[in-house]
C-alpha cells in the first residue's frame, strides 16, 4: 500500500489547522463579522445547489482565461523583445515603468468610460493591467539566454521553429512559468474588481450584492470557492507542466 507523499500529508495538516484557527476565532468572536467554517460551508453548498456558485464561478473563470491569454501573448512578446533589444529597451523601458505604476482601479475607469460597460473594455481592462508585469518577468528571461546555445543552433543550421522550441523556450521556461503563476494571481483578483464596477455576473458581482447587505458568509463563501479552483489549477496543470519542460535540466550537483 503506498503511503501518501509529505508534501500531501504537509498540505492537508495546514488546511485543518488553519480551519482550527478559523473556528476558534469565530467562537471567540461570536459575531456575524466571523462566521464559522461550518457557517461559510454552508453557504457554499446552498450557492452550489441552486446553480448561482456554478454559473457565477463560471462566468469569472471564463473572464480570467480570456484576460490571462491575451495578457500573456502580448506580454511575452513585448518583454522578448525588449531583453533582446537594448535600443527597444533604452526607448520603451519608461512607458513600462509607467503602466506598471498605474492602478488597476484608474485603468478599469478609464475603460468602462472609453468603451462603455461592455464585456470587452472589462477583459481589455484587465488584460492591460497584466501586460506590463509579463513583459517585465520575460524581459529578464530574454537578457538571461545564453548565447552559446544560438552558436550551436546556428552552426547546425536550425530553423527558426527549431531555434525557438529547442533554444529560445527551455530557457524562458521558469520566466514563462513565474509570469503565468504570478498573472493568474493577479488577473482574477482585477477581473472581481472589474465585475463589482461595472458585470452583472460573476464572483466580484455576487461579492459586492453579499457586501451590501453586511453576508460575511456569503463573501467568504465565493472567495473561498475561487481560490480553490485556482489552488487546483496550480497544483494540477502549472506545476506539472513546470516540471515536465525542465526535464532538459541537469539535476544540482550536492557537496
Amino acid at each position: 500500500m503506498r503511503l501518501p507523499s509529505p508534501r500531501l500529508l504537509g498540505f492537508v495538516a495546514s488546511l485543518a489547522l488553519f480551519a482550527a484557527i478559523w473556528q476558534l476565532g469565530a467562537a471567540m468572536a461570536d459575531s456575524r463579522s466571523l462566521p464559522s467554517p461550518s457557517a461559510v460551508a454552508t453557504v457554499l453548498l446552498r450557492e452550489a445547489m441552486n446553480g448561482n456558485l456554478a454559473y457565477h464561478l463560471g462566468a469569472t473563470l471564463g473572464r480570467v482565461a480570456a484576460a490571462f491569454l491575451v495578457a500573456y501573448a502580448i506580454g511575452a512578446a513585448i518583454g522578448v523583445a525588449l531583453g533582446r533589444s537594448r535600443r527597444l529597451d533604452i526607448l520603451f523601458d519608461p512607458w513600462l515603468v509607467f503602466f506598471l505604476n498605474l492602478p488597476a482601479l484608474v485603468t478599469i475607469a478609464l475603460f468602462y468610460v472609453w468603451f462603455g460597460l461592455t464585456e470587452a473594455a472589462a477583459l481589455a481592462a484587465v488584460a492591460a493591467n497584466k501586460v506590463p508585469t509579463v513583459a517585465v518577468v520575460l524581459r529578464e528571461g530574454a537578457r538571461a539566454l545564453d548565447r552559446q546555445y544560438f552558436e550551436v543552433a546556428r552552426v547546425n543550421r536550425f530553423s527558426r521553429a527549431d531555434l525557438l522550441f529547442h533554444v529560445v523556450l527551455p530557457q524562458l521556461q521558469p520566466y514563462l512559468a513565474a509570469a503565468a503563476r504570478s498573472g493568474l494571481a493577479l488577473i482574477w483578483k482585477i477581473v472581481l474588481v472589474v465585475e463589482l464596477l461595472g458585470r452583472s455576473s460573476g464572483v466580484g458581482f455576487q461579492i459586492h450584492l453579499f457586501f451590501q447587505v453586511f453576508d460575511v458568509a456569503g463573501i467568504l463563501a465565493y472567495a473561498l470557492s475561487f481560490i480553490a479552483v485556482v489552488q487546483f489549477i496550480e497544483l494540477a496543470v502549472l506545476q506539472p507542466a513546470e516540471r515536465r519542460a525542465a526535464r532538459w535540466r541537469p539535476a544540482p550537483s550536492r557537496a
